[in-house]
C-alpha cells in the first residue's frame, strides 16, 4: 500500500535540490501557517448532504456528480492545481489504488480550479484513468466550504517558480481550495472527510479504502 506521508517526505528532500532555500522557506512557512489557520474549519462534515455539481473534464465533456452517484459511492478529492507538487503526488497515488477503489464499488473524481487545458496536462502527465474536472472560480469547492485566498507575498514568490495561480485558473482571483477528500455514498450523504490547511498533509490511501470498505 503506497504511503502519502512517506513519499511526501522524500519529495521534500528532492525539492531541496530543485529550488533556492529562501523560496522553499516561504512555502514551508505558508504550509505551516495554513495548518494552524482556520481555512479548513468550515468544511462540510460527515452526515452533511453533498452539494451536487456538473463540471467539464479534461476534454470539455460535462461530468455530473449526480450521475456518478447512480453508479456507486464516490471518492471526491479537491486539489490545488497542476503546479502543486504535493497534488501531483496525491493524484499519482490515487491512480495506483484506483483498481482497489473500483473493486469496492466506488468511482473517483478529482477537482481543481485549473482550466481544462491544465487539467488535461495533469491527466496526461500521470496517465490518470479517472476524471479530472475543472471548477472555474471554485464554484463547487465553495459549496464544500474549502476555498481561501492565497496571500500576496506567497503569490509573488509563486510566480517566480511558475506557479501563477491566476494564469492556471483563468481568473484574476487567487482563490484555491484546501486539499480535501470526501467519500459520498449513493444517497448523496458525505460519510468521510479529510481536510487540512497544511497542503503537505493528505489523507492516506489506506484510510480511504477502509472508509469505502465500511460502505460496501
Amino acid at each position: 500500500m503506497p504511503s502519502f506521508e512517506g513519499q511526501a517526505e522524500a519529495l521534500k528532500e528532492q525539492m531541496k535540490n530543485m529550488a533556492p532555500a529562501d523560496i522553499l522557506a516561504v512555502f514551508s512557512k505558508e504550509a505551516a501557517d495554513l495548518g494552524f489557520s482556520d481555512v479548513a474549519k468550515n468544511v462540510l462534515k460527515p452526515g452533511s448532504h453533498a452539494p451536487l455539481f456538473t463540471l467539464p473534464n479534461a476534454t470539455g465533456a460535462l461530468i455530473s456528480l449526480a450521475d456518478a452517484l447512480t453508479k456507486g459511492n464516490v471518492v471526491l478529492t479537491f486539489y490545488r492545481g497542476v503546479w502543486c507538487p504535493y497534488c501531483n503526488l496525491q493524484l499519482k497515488i490515487y491512480q495506483e489504488i484506483l483498481p482497489l477503489i473500483e473493486a469496492l464499488g466506488a468511482s473517483l473524481l478529482a477537482v481543481s480550479p485549473n482550466t481544462p487545458d491544465h487539467s488535461l496536462s495533469m491527466k496526461e502527465k500521470h496517465a490518470l484513468a479517472y476524471e479530472v474536472l475543472s471548477d472555474f472560480d471554485n464554484q463547487a469547492a465553495k459549496q464544500y466550504k474549502i476555498v481561501f485566498s492565497q496571500s500576496d507575498a506567497v503569490a509573488e514568490v509563486g510566480k517566480k517558480v511558475g506557479a501563477d495561480i491566476a494564469a492556471f485558473n483563468g481568473t484574476a482571483k487567487r482563490e484555491i481550495p484546501v486539499p480535501a477528500t470526501f467519500i459520498i455514498d449513493r444517497q448523496g450523504t458525505i460519510r468521510f472527510v479529510f481536510a487540512n490547511g497544511d497542503y503537505t498533509k493528505r489523507v492516506e490511501p489506506k484510510a480511504v479504502l477502509d472508509a469505502l470498505a465500511t460502505l460496501k
